[in-house]
């Protein structure tokens, strides 16, 4: 656009000031020239982008506002006003922004998709499938990543074929295009498609063999071997190839641990997940373990008697949650209990942590002053969102391993809930969260000595929730399931009053898609493999003493 002489000496003025610190003079030009005429676009752009580095978020909004009210058809315009109202929170607010844009123009594709990405990010799944499919149906440009979105969206709804469907339908609309084929690769894994998988990311190799995601997790389908352990020489040439991005080198040593293990070469194992877990240090926030102390004495605080007893909903619902530690179990619980007619398999559901967030955030202190209507509320829509995902199956297993943390809540929530801790040996437990490559929430991943802490504060709210809902609590022990699995599972249908069923020993013939990291390990059968695993690295664990539980000598 050819600006005016003078408005484009005084646009360039205001930035050099903002530069320079000077932002009430900065403020001042922008507003004159943000005066009406048809240049008054350009400066409100530059007057919210000043209040948003100036951290003054309300001006930054009735500027944005002020630009969708002088040109209410610009999609550009309302999408910069949606991404600010869901910045701070306001993701309704933004949703309403496309959905009076929409009303205006209705054949506008490209909000359709970015409605259809806002509607997700509300857990309102079935509506933004439908955005999609308006916006395929608008004849929206590159339609491949519009179906791989979907594809994706229909495996969180746990509708593997549909998933599938649209992850293929991306692919022969564009057949390279990576994230699609990414992700129908993952796809296969999660469906216990091995060769399919390990297929497809050597596919996406050859279009891109800097694809270091495919690389790595070419190492997870399949046992590395003599035979293929040339992966291990792609691996290092890889961790080479990506010195200038970290977070590439962290996976991929994580995957090169994962095949020196195989091969029973340990001490090489254990120097691949060093390093890995040396660039995590440097990607995540340090674990402060007195904040964790201090953070789980605030759990027991706030969710005392008193508190139970005045929100305490009438819900008669009875959802299963698993929960504990990572890598303690819980997947192979889980499978296995699914094999259950009576019960579902719901995996690592974000519904309750998502309801809880929106409506007693921030937690745990939003919850103090809660209310049994508000718990009432989470309850019914608990149950709508998970019945919408699993309708037909009288029991649903959540298996968020973190839920420890809100058991209090479920109790309040759900009276009925039944909730199963998954135990672990300390020492195996802290090496195969080690092994992992966790996201920021899990900043004492990278670190045993943090593990083992964080291990003993789990045990330590467990055993205060014990105390305080024994009825609605059982805990199965890893090693225990593995040595006597119908013993325990009786004991658990038991707990959970069902009746006794052979298939539940049957897991492996469990439908349904596995989204953990126990990805693979749970088609493996029952074998006693990741017992005492953590022999092979004591000089890994260093003092076994100080890692390994109170009641426990290591042999």
């Amino acid at each position: 656009m050819n600006l005016p002489s003078d408005f484009r000496y005084a646009l360039v003025e205001a930035r050099e000031m903002t530069a320079q610190g000077r932002i009430l003079e900065a403020e001042r030009i922008y507003r004159t020239l943000a005066a009406p005429g048809p240049h008054r676009g350009i400066a409100l752009e530059a007057l919210a982008d000043l209040y948003l580095h100036q951290q003054r978020p309300n001006e930054a909004h009735n500027v944005f506002k002020a630009l969708t009210e002088d040109d209410p058809e610009s999609l550009h315009y309302c999408a910069q006003l949606a991404n600010f109202l869901d910045s701070v929170g306001q993701t309704q607010a933004a949703i309403d922004e496309y959905l009076r844009l929409i009303e205006r123009q209705p054949t506008l594709a490209v909000a359709q998709f970015n409605l259809a990405l806002l509607l997700k990010k509300e857990q309102r799944n079935a509506e933004a499938l439908a955005a999609y499919y308006e916006a395929i149906r608008l004849e929206i440009d590159q339609p491949e990543e519009v179906y791989s979105n979907m594809g994706v969206l229909y495996s969180e709804m746990q509708d593997a074929t549909k998933a599938r469907q649209m992850f293929e339908q991306a692919i022969e609309i564009a057949p390279d295009y990576l994230p699609a084929l990414f992700n129908l690769a993952g796809h296969f894994e999660e469906s216990g498609e091995k060769q399919l998988a390990i297929e497809h990311y050597e596919r996406i190799l050859a279009v891109d063999p800097r694809h270091w995601k495919s690389l790595a997790r070419l190492v997870y389908p399949q046992k590395i071997t003599v035979e293929n352990q040339d992966l291990i020489d792609r691996l290092m040439a890889c961790i080479d190839d990506m010195a200038d991005d970290k977070r590439a080198q962290e996976g991929l040593y994580f995957a090169l641990g994962k095949a020196y293990d195989d091969l029973e070469s340990y001490d090489e194992a254990a120097a691949a997940f060093v390093a890995a877990n040396e660039i995590s240090k440097q990607r995540v926030l340090p674990y402060t373990p007195a904040a964790t102390e201090k953070a789980f004495d605030q759990l027991m605080d706030i969710f005392d008697s008193r508190w139970v007893d005045r929100v305490t909903t009438n819900s008669d619902a009875s959802p299963i949650f698993i929960c504990g530690m990572y890598r303690s179990g819980s997947t192979l619980l889980e499978r296995m209990l699914g094999g259950h007619p009576a019960i579902a398999a719901g995996g690592e559901l974000k519904v309750l942590a998502w309801l809880v967030g929106r409506h007693l955030g921030p937690f745990p202190h939003g919850a103090i002053g809660a209310t049994k209507e508000q718990l009432r509320r989470i309850a019914e829509d608990y149950e709508g969102r998970v019945r919408e995902l699993v309708p037909d199956a009288p029991f649903v297993i959540d298996k968020r391993p973190d839920n420890f943390l809100r058991v209090a809540l479920i109790r309040a929530i759900f009276p009925a809930a039944k909730i199963i801790q998954t135990r672990r040996d300390l020492r195996d437990n802290c090496l195969s969260l080690y092994f992992q490559q966790f996201d920021r929430a899990a900043s004492y991943a990278n670190d045993l000595q943090h593990i083992a802490h964080y291990y003993r504060q789990q045990e330590r709210l467990f055993a205060h929730w014990q105390a305080r809902f024994g009825d609605n609590i059982c805990t199965v022990g890893y090693e225990e399931l593995v040595d006597s699995p119908e013993s325990v599972l009786r004991r658990v249908l038991e707990f959970l009053g069902l009746e006794w069923d052979a298939r539940v020993l049957d897991f492996q013939q469990t439908s349904g898609l596995v989204k953990t990291a126990s990805i693979w390990q749970v088609r493996q059968g029952l074998h006693s493999r990741s017992k005492d695993r953590w022999r092979n690295y004591e000089s890994l664990l260093g003092n076994l003493t100080k890692l390994a539980p109170p009641d426990e000598t290591p042999a």
